[in-house]
């Protein structure tokens, strides 16, 4: 096993719910393959890449694919009877039942966690209560108990629109995308990291349209006589033309189209700081070499040198960034996308999920391969 000295690689799985899971699983594998595998010191994941990345680094993908490869939407989120909405969610959350019966124990798995050479950080929102808030929590399986750390694995992955948040140590916690769908800022922040390899999941959001509303409308027309009704179908009517004019056809919609723009956004934004954080770096590296240029051409005879030391030694008393190499994946559902639906009960073809970790693993073998990193012969 590598000491943890030789370990400077760190991985970042973003959120994307089933989608994510099975093209994470794809990527996975074929960093296993890889001589980097044995360099991962720290995984960084979010939602689905929690679950994900905690596998990973227990290296127990296998077990990892047999489960999703068994998975149905059901024993993700299980819908709720009619008669227990909205207090209880639309969903019943059924995933820590089915991880602990098909897998193994969660509050076993983030045991090993806290034993094993990688230390995984997932992530997850805050919506308790109170001033003290923090919104974003990150929990190290490193550094947490492993009771907090099971919690906080299936908080991450906890989807707001289907179930009731979690209660993980003091804290209230649900689903990571609000706040770090793809947490490569914090990977990045590392020390000791000089390779960061990240999986983002790219979604194509199918749309919202009214044809459930007009079958409604059609089977109200026949009572169209009674006011209520003739008003109920005047409401329909306007949520079609909505629709049409590109709005949301109602307030269900409207939270989705919002919760879309919040976790893209943050995701857009991790990328968007670390190439800043780069150019940046960049900037300070040719200000720095100007600098020393200046100083000992500017200097008198005899102390050029001196003052060139002098400002190499300042800039290395200086905390800045380091320059970190990253390699990014991205993957997106495309004809296999398997959604998870507000009420749908449509089942999961194994078909499609082989897909899905079959274009993860072409996805992270072209981006390796173009970086020189080619797959090596696993010892038996």
């Amino acid at each position: 096993m590598s000491q943890m000295s030789d370990r400077d690689v760190a991985i970042v799985l973003s959120g994307g719910g089933m989608n994510a899971m099975l093209l994470e699983l794809g990527f996975l594998k074929r960093l296993r393959e890889s001589s980097l595998w044995p360099r991962i010191g720290w995984i960084y994941g979010t939602s689905a890449g929690a679950l994900a990345g905690a596998m990973a680094a227990l290296d127990r993908l296998d077990e990892l694919e047999d489960l999703a490869l068994g998975l149905q939407p059901s024993d993700i989120f299980r819908p709720q009877r009619l008669w227990r909405l909205p207090l209880n969610g639309l969903h019943e959350y059924a995933l820590p039942t089915t991880i602990a019966e098909r897998l193994l124990d969660p509050l076993d798995l983030a045991r090993s966690l806290a034993d094993a050479p990688i230390e995984v950080v997932v992530f997850a929102t805050d919506v308790s209560e109170g001033e003290d808030s923090t919104y974003e929590l990150a929990y190290s399986s490193h550094e947490v108990p492993p009771e907090t750390m099971a919690r906080a694995v299936l908080a991450s992955a906890a989807i707001t629109a289907l179930v009731l948040p979690l209660p993980v140590g003091d804290r209230i916690a649900t689903d990571g995308g609000w706040v770090r769908n793809f947490p490569l800022g914090a990977a990045l922040d590392r020390p000791n990291v000089d390779l960061v390899v990240a999986f983002r999941y790219v979604p194509s959001y199918p749309h919202l349209g009214v044809e459930a509303l007009a079958r409604l409308r059609r089977r109200l027309h026949r009572f169209r006589a009674v006011p209520p009704v003739r008003a109920f179908i005047a409401e329909l009517d306007e949520a079609e033309a909505r629709e049409q004019r590109g709005e949301p056809i109602h307030l269900g919609d409207m939270m989705l189209r919002l919760m879309r723009v919040a976790i893209q956004h943050n995701t857009a934004l991790e990328e968007r700081l670390a190439d800043e954080r780069e150019r940046a770096i960049r900037e300070v590296a040719s200000l720095r070499a100007d600098l020393v240029t200046i100083a000992a051409e500017h200097a008198r005879p005899g102390r050029r040198a001196r003052a060139a030391r002098a400002v190499e030694e300042r800039f290395a008393r200086t905390a800045l960034p380091r320059s970190i190499q990253r390699i990014t994946v991205r993957g997106s559902g495309g004809a296999e996308s398997l959604e998870q639906s507000i009420r749908g009960r449509s089942e999961w073809a194994e078909r499609a999920k082989l897909a899905l970790i079959t274009r993860g693993y072409a996805a992270a073998d072209a981006e390796l391969q173009a970086y020189g990193i080619d797959a090596i012969e696993q010892a038996s």
